[in-house]
């Protein structure tokens, strides 16, 4: 058993169906990242004839040095730039001219961070280990904390003890799994199109695919009581792979 307690910090199924023994969760940001559904899935949203498609998280430098990753984000970009629907389009256009000039404060996904009691972590690390493979690795990110359990005092406690960033939030340091661009799962950049139409006819072990993008989108809306947690890419994602969305976009083309 660790003497420490242990953050899961999660931006796509961890969102809606949690890890086991969570003491308690916050709901934040992850700087320097856009999230998109690039990772093919053959054991749980998929199967190895047939992938599905999952989250997974591309970074600024990758942005940076990926011309190709470029279309996809200035495209659904308003909402990623620093994360607020409040951003004016003059800014946002300003600054996605010329991606190498963004920071990774510029960069905001919204997700959750799940506290793990000491006596669990052991049991939690070998669950998630599992649960995440096929492309996943650990990589230590930043997480800024947005809220706070008002109710749970012993929750409090451990978060006012986190350090602060630059910018004054709190913030957790901890490990994340990624599908890197360069893992064999990869497929991106994929256009939204393709994408969706993976998701609208794929299952696997864990279920449908588009139960679980589906089941994104509305648990990130929710992460803020003012919706400003929306992900444009996740809404169009879903409103494309949605019988409607599909109907519309075939008579479309």
């Amino acid at each position: 058993m660790t003497q420490n307690g242990m953050w899961i910090i999660g931006y796509g199924s961890l969102i809606f169906k949690p890890p086991p023994l969570v003491s308690f969760r916050v709901s934040g940001t992850i700087q320097g990242y856009i999230r998109r559904f690039w990772q093919s899935s053959s054991d749980h949203r998929g199967t190895p004839e047939d992938p599905g498609r999952v989250a997974t998280l591309v970074s600024l430098e990758d942005l940076k040095h990926h011309d190709a990753f470029n279309q996809s984000f200035r495209s659904y970009s308003i909402s990623n730039i620093s994360g607020d629907k409040s951003d004016s389009n003059e800014y946002v256009q300003e600054h996605i001219q010329d991606v190498s000039q963004l920071e990774n404060h510029d960069l905001k996904v919204w997700g959750v961070a799940y506290y793990i009691e000491p006596e669990n972590v052991d049991e939690v690390k070998s669950y998630l280990d599992i649960r995440e493979q096929d492309g996943y690795t650990l990589h230590t990110i930043e997480f800024h904390v947005h809220s706070i359990p008002e109710k749970d005092k012993a929750a409090q406690k451990i978060i006012q003890a986190l350090p602060r960033a630059t910018d004054g939030d709190l913030y957790i340091k901890s490990h994340v799994y990624i599908g890197t661009i360069d893992n064999q799962s990869f497929v991106g950049p994929e256009e939204i199109e393709k994408t969706a139409s993976v998701i609208r006819n794929s299952a696997g072990p864990s279920g449908d695919n588009f139960s679980y993008l589906h089941s994104l989108t509305t648990s990130v809306r929710d992460l803020h009581p003012d919706s400003i947690s929306s992900d444009s890419y996740l809404e169009a994602l879903t409103y494309l792979a949605s019988p409607r969305g599909s109907q519309l976009y075939s008579k479309g083309h």
